[in-house]
């Protein structure tokens, strides 16, 4: 209902951008594409997955302001690194893995990128949504050069882990499955977290700092991207 009654402008201009970046990923997807039922699915897990770590960054807050100082540096890299970051890719994770991993159209390598941006844009959308109606069309704009792409972008540091752990389970090398699993959720975790901690330090080298932890992502994450995908891989056990 609420989305029936707010600017339409506004919704266009908040979920625009992560649509593109979806499709960017899809045409990606060289060898054979994902069921697009899959995909929807996926944006939707997304979404749901907003309000799962709304919840987690609720009580991870309460726990947090019991025992630190709000104004204090350490309780800024406690709240960005172990509450936000790990409320939001975790819940992403959580919802990524149960949807996919056995699924079988899990059957490339290029396949964890897509299904982790997939989800990780979906939340985008969704957070977006909020901010734009609330703050209004600059914040539109500047999420969507900033916030959007990053999210895109720690899913593809998932998605990258993800689809090489599924790979190593197939090959029946569990320990290795295991460990690219884990860095599948701490490397997001980590970029979040750094991401979020820069952006709130208020001062004019930080602020340099900022964009250039953004570009170095951004760009890491596009070659990701480009180098998986033209060397993605058969990795079905069948």
């Amino acid at each position: 209902m609420y989305l029936l009654t707010a600017n339409p402008i506004l919704i266009a201009t908040a979920i625009i951008p992560a649509i593109i970046l979806m499709v960017r990923v899809y045409k990606a997807d060289k060898i054979e594409k994902e069921p697009r039922r899959l995909l929807v699915s996926l944006i939707i897990l997304g979404i749901i997955s907003t309000s799962i770590a709304m919840i987690l960054e609720t009580i991870g807050t309460f726990v947090l302001d019991a025992f630190f100082n709000e104004n204090s540096l350490i309780y800024a890299a406690i709240m960005y690194f172990g509450v936000v970051a790990v409320s939001e890719e975790g819940a992403k994770y959580i919802l990524l893995k149960k949807k996919t991993w056995h699924s079988p159209y899990f059957n490339y390598r290029f396949d964890g990128i897509v299904y982790a941006v997939f989800v990780s844009l979906g939340f985008a959308l969704w957070e977006n949504v909020g901010y734009v109606t609330a703050y209004g069309f600059t914040t539109a704009v500047v999420r969507s050069i900033t916030a959007v792409p990053g999210h895109a972008c720690f899913g593809v540091f998932m998605g990258y882990w993800f689809g090489l752990a599924k790979a190593f389970e197939n090959s029946g090398n569990e320990a290795a499955s295991k460990r690219a699993r884990k860095l599948s959720l701490v490397v997001p975790i980590l970029m979040h977290g750094t991401y979020d901690f820069i952006a709130t330090l208020d001062s004019y080298l930080f602020s340099l700092i900022f964009i250039a932890f953004v570009v170095s992502m951004f760009g890491i994450a596009l070659r990701m991207v480009k180098r998986t995908s033209r060397n993605d891989y058969h990795i079905s056990p069948y």
